[in-house]
């Protein structure tokens, strides 16, 4: 119980203020966005994200009028609290991808691999970060 709760306590403390108090508002939270015909007014679901007991996105799913078009899942580094898996499923809620990544110490996106279902990586994106003085 100490380990999770120093874990915890070194995520968020490299958070900003402003990124705890907006974190700590959607702890437990699911947000639903509904789009209204402005003639007939037909009401259909076009996006719900999912919030866990640490107020990160674990879950968004876009909704078209027929059904689901895609939703995402998301993991976090327990230590770092940054995205490390994405999981990426079609209308048929079947995975289509997988994308983990590897971040710099700076906190700055340093890879992306791209994985088939399958697990065969297929593609991996570098990030580089130029600072013009």
């Amino acid at each position: 119980m100490l380990c999770a709760m120093t874990i915890s306590g070194f995520a968020q403390s490299l958070l900003t203020p402003e990124q705890l108090a907006k974190r700590e508002k959607r702890k437990n939270l699911t947000v639903k966005e509904w789009n209204t015909d402005s003639k007939t007014k037909t009401r259909w679901l076009d996006r719900i994200k999912v919030y866990d007991a640490q107020g990160r996105c674990v879950e968004e799913i876009e909704y078209a009028t027929y059904g689901q078009k895609w939703r995402i899942t998301s993991k976090y580094d327990d230590v770092t609290g940054k995205v490390v898996e994405e999981v990426e499923y079609n209308d048929r809620n079947r995975p289509i991808r997988i994308r983990k990544y590897e971040w710099n110490a700076d906190g700055t996106k340093a890879k992306q691999y791209n994985y088939l279902p399958n697990g065969k990586l297929y593609t991996v994106k570098v990030f580089e970060y130029i600072f013009n003085d």
